[in-house]
C-alpha cells in the first residue's frame, strides 16, 4: 500500500486583485514523508506564496492543498491551529519574525504556550533549554532579548522556536538569505543536521540552486507563478531540462579553474 503524501497540491491558484497575474498558478506537487524538497527560482517567483499555502498562512484562490488527506485551503482558522502545530515555518529575516519586545526564551515557549494548554511552566521551561541546546545556543541566554544576539544567532532562536512543538514539517523560506556569508553555511548545516536528527519533512526555499543541492533530495524550480521543472536534485543539477533552470545554473558564481 503506497503511504500518503504528507501534502497533495492540486492545480492550486492564488491571485491577489482581480486584474493581476497570479502570484501561483496552477501549481500541483506532492511531497512525502521524510522528504527534503527544495523551491527555487527568482524574486517573484510565487515560492513563498506557495509554502505560506502550505502553512496554512494563505488560502488559495482556486484549488487543492491537502496535508495528509486533509484540505486545508479552507479550514476555518480554529481547525488550522492543529495544522500549525504539526508544521512549522521559519523565515528571511529574523529580525522581522522576533518580536523586539519579547525575551527570548518566551518566544520560544510561544507555540507551546498556544497550542499545547496542558504544558505547564516547568515543562515549557526545560523544552525551552533542550532547544536553545539543540541549535547551539546557552539556555541561561534566554532571558535577553533579539537585539542581544547577532544575525545567526537570531536565526538559530527562530529555529528553536520552530522546533519547540515538535513539529513534523519544517518549511523554511529563505532562510539564510538576510545573513552574513560567514554565517550562512553554519546555519545551513545546522538545518540539515536538526532535519536529520528529528526525522522531519524539509521544504527549503532559495533563488540559489547551490544551496538546495546540497541540502535537498528534490527540487521544484519555479518562474512566475508556474513550476517549470521537477526533479531529483543531482539530476537537475546536471542535467536541467528546462531553459530557465539552466540560465538559474548559469548564473551561479563559479571558481576559476
Amino acid at each position: 500500500m503506497t503511504e500518503q503524501p504528507v501534502y497533495r497540491v492540486r492545480d492550486v491558484s492564488r491571485r491577489y486583485g482581480r486584474t493581476s497575474r497570479p502570484a501561483v498558478d496552477g501549481v500541483s506537487l506532492e511531497v512525502t514523508s521524510g522528504e527534503r524538497l527544495g523551491l527555487v527560482g527568482e524574486s517573484g517567483s510565487g515560492k513563498s506564496t506557495l509554502v505560506r499555502m502550505l502553512a496554512g498562512l494563505d488560502r488559495p484562490t482556486t484549488g487543492s492543498v491537502a496535508f495528509r488527506g486533509t484540505e486545508i485551503g479552507r479550514l476555518p482558522e480554529r481547525r488550522l491551529r492543529s495544522l500549525r502545530g504539526a508544521v512549522q515555518m521559519v523565515f528571511q529575516d529574523p529580525r522581522s519574525s522576533l518580536d523586539p519586545r519579547m525575551k527570548v526564551g518566551v518566544s520560544i515557549a510561544e507555540p507551546l504556550r498556544s497550542r499545547s494548554s496542558g504544558t505547564g511552566r516547568a515543562d515549557r521551561r526545560e523544552r525551552v533549554a533542550e532547544v536553545m541546546e539543540q541549535v547551539g545556543l546557552d539556555p541561561r541566554h534566554a532571558n535577553r532579548f533579539p537585539h542581544e544576539f547577532s544575525g545567526g544567532q537570531r536565526q538559530r532562536i527562530a529555529l528553536a522556536r520552530a522546533l519547540a512543538p515538535r513539529p513534523d514539517v519544517l518549511i523554511a523560506d529563505e532562510p539564510v538569505s538576510a545573513l552574513d556569508v560567514s554565517v550562512r553555511a553554519q546555519v545551513l548545516n545546522l538545518i540539515a543536521d536538526l532535519v536529520a536528527a528529528e526525522g522531519l519533512t524539509l521544504i527549503f526555499v532559495s533563488h540559489d540552486l547551490a544551496v538546495v543541492h546540497h541540502l535537498c533530495d528534490r527540487v521544484a524550480v519555479m518562474r512566475a507563478g508556474r513550476l517549470v521543472e521537477v526533479g531529483t536534485a543531482d539530476r537537475i543539477w546536471t542535467r536541467p531540462a528546462d531553459p530557465y533552470t539552466r540560465r538559474l545554473l548559469a548564473a551561479i558564481p563559479r571558481l576559476p579553474d
